[in-house]
């Protein structure tokens, strides 16, 4: 029997508040971190949600003002993610360290003649994990846009063979001329504030964040929480080096292998954390694709509206909030969202609501076809 794996603790940076509580009280409200931002000097201002650099400096120094040591911008995020976890659980020889991200340092790129060492995925893991003190060699998942639903699942596989005992999760990525440019290019960037599954929408607005789990099977049933990570699955369709399949295979076998393997069915899913980018494609495709898997019915929501979407992180961050979600008992809204925009039909959430969340599906999708997707217990 494989061991149960079980996510115990967690955190978050994000420009609605650098903690989960913060987090939460304002998504209660309806806050979204997506406003106006010049991010490239010759060009227009582009709607992402951007932390206070401001306001990270001054909690960073809360924290690590006694350092030394120069860190960059994104650094600062996730030091102030992962800080509260590895002051509550021991880092030990058996303790893996992962990093998820898409893009780490590449504004360290920006009228660089050559090419810095932090640029360096690995050496950007590295440093997290030297400066908490870690013993194990980091791993990093950098797929896309999944790569934070993929961090959780490969922390589960990890420790399930027996290699480590526990896991320590890290997701994380910062705006930068490089991504908005890359984005814009594709004409993918949203005109206003971004407008999942809606018909009026027309595009994606990028944002940043940096969130952190701890993930363990040693569960003492002493934490203040536990979600069982029950299933997981990554499928790639190969449809195109940006563009989702028009017919939803593979986030359709992603769902479909992560729920057998939880022993879940379709009417047991109490909630949905879609992807939801808002884009004209990948939203009609995880429509199919629900359809197909008959999750129709199944509450849904998107935190694009809230968040922009985070690259790296969101995967990560967006488990965190659902997981926030079912330890309140409460439903958000897949903010902006009017008017269904997509052919097959769903049931988007539209206002806050009181539920019983058990059972989470969270999913995930990227450039390159991959299609990423956990379903998590609350215990």
């Amino acid at each position: 029997m494989s061991k149960e794996i079980y996510i115990t603790d967690y955190n978050c940076v994000t420009p609605l508040g650098f903690n989960v509580d913060s987090n939460w009280n304002a998504l209660l409200e309806g806050q979204s971190g997506v406003a106006l931002h010049k991010i490239i000097d010759n060009q227009e201002a582009f709607y992402t949600s951007m932390i206070d650099s401001d306001e990270l400096n001054e909690e960073f120094n809360r924290f690590f003002a006694q350092h030394t040591i120069d860190f960059t911008r994104l650094e600062k995020m996730l030091l102030l993610s992962l800080q509260p976890l590895v002051e509550k659980h021991t880092v030990s020889e058996s303790t893996v360290f992962i990093l998820s991200t898409t893009k780490g340092n590449i504004s360290l790129l920006k009228n660089k003649p050559e090419l810095p060492e932090g640029v360096y995925l690995s050496k950007l893991a590295e440093k997290i994990a030297y400066f908490f003190g870690f013993k194990t060699k980091p791993i990093i998942v950098s797929n896309a846009c999944v790569s934070g639903v993929m961090a959780i699942s490969v922390a589960k596989n990890m420790i399930q063979t027996g290699k480590y005992k526990d896991a320590f999760v890290i997701a994380g990525d910062e705006l930068s001329e490089f991504i908005i440019s890359g984005f814009n290019s594709f004409q993918a960037i949203g005109s206003g504030p971004c407008k999942p599954y809606d018909k009026n929408r027309n595009g994606i607005n990028i944002g940043e964040a940096a969130a952190a789990a701890y993930i363990t099977s040693m569960s003492t049933g002493n934490e203040k929480f536990r979600f069982k990570v029950l299933g997981d699955s990554a499928v790639n369709d190969a449809n195109h080096i940006s563009g989702p399949s028009r017919t939803g295979d593979g986030l359709y076998a992603s769902i479909k292998n992560a729920m057998t393997e939880a022993k879940v069915s379709p009417e047991q899913i109490d909630f949905i954390s879609a992807h939801g980018t808002a884009t004209l494609y990948n939203d009609e495709m995880e429509a199919i694709a629900f359809n197909r898997m008959d999750l129709q019915n199944i509450p849904l929501n998107s935190m694009k509206g809230y968040y922009g979407h985070c690259l790296g992180a969101s995967g990560l961050l967006e488990s965190i909030i659902s997981m926030e979600s079912a330890l309140h008992s409460t439903l958000l809204p897949s903010k902006n969202f009017e008017e269904t925009g997509v052919t097959q039909p769903l049931n988007i959430i539209k206002e806050n609501q009181t539920a019983d969340i058990k059972y989470i599906l969270k999913t995930a999708s990227g450039f390159g076809g991959c299609n990423a997707v956990v379903v998590l217990e609350k215990c």
